[in-house]
């Protein structure tokens, strides 16, 4: 319905962003890859899917068409929700999504939280010929930028988390490493949650 939407950033967290175009301000739900390609701009160009449900209508976005083909792939899958799509695509690049399914590494996908061995097995059977004969290029994705424990925290209430066992986790990770970026901090506490 939405191919894409072009406009002013006014508000910017890890799971979502406030894209303003022509007075009308757009919701739109991001990955932690996108956030990391657009948390500098100002203003965007954001590829849109457009996903219904009987109990709600959501918008989500992406800095990349391919982020995007590969949202729509996971859609695809039986027993994998536009939630699910969104956390494997923030949990891990897309480059390393694309890589597990062709490589057929079902227990890289089984890293992400809710994604247990049989969805994975059938994202991996149902997607690899697709992927291949859609000849979609992976990337590299740039995660630098430093950020703040409110933030990881901020993302991880949104993506339905429980507050006090986000906080622990995320307290863990700090003491032990020197993350130093938000998605990093959320990727580290997605693996503990």
């Amino acid at each position: 319905m939405y191919e894409f939407l072009q406009g002013v950033l006014t508000e910017k967290n890890p799971t979502y962003v406030v894209l303003e175009n022509n007075g009308i301000g757009y919701l739109v739900n991001i990955s932690l890859n996108t956030f990391s390609k657009i948390k500098d701009l100002q203003k965007t160009k954001l590829y849109t899917h457009f996903y219904v449900r009987e109990d709600a209508q959501i918008l989500y976005g992406f800095a990349d068409e391919m982020e995007r083909e590969l949202f729509r792939f996971l859609l695809s899958v039986s027993g994998v929700g536009a939630s699910t799509a969104r956390l494997i695509l923030s949990s891990l690049t897309t480059e390393e999504v694309h890589t597990a399914i062709i490589q057929e590494q079902s227990s890289v996908l089984q890293s992400v939280k809710g994604v247990g061995g049989k969805t994975a097995q059938r994202i991996v059977i149902d997607l690899k010929d697709k992927l291949m004969k859609a000849g979609i290029e992976h990337e590299k994705v740039d995660f630098s930028h430093n950020t703040l424990k409110d933030e990881a925290l901020s993302g991880l209430l949104i993506l339905g988390f429980n507050k006090n066992s986000a906080e622990k986790a995320i307290n863990r990770i700090l003491q032990k490493d020197s993350v130093t970026n938000v998605e990093g901090l959320i990727k580290e506490a997605l693996k503990i949650l």
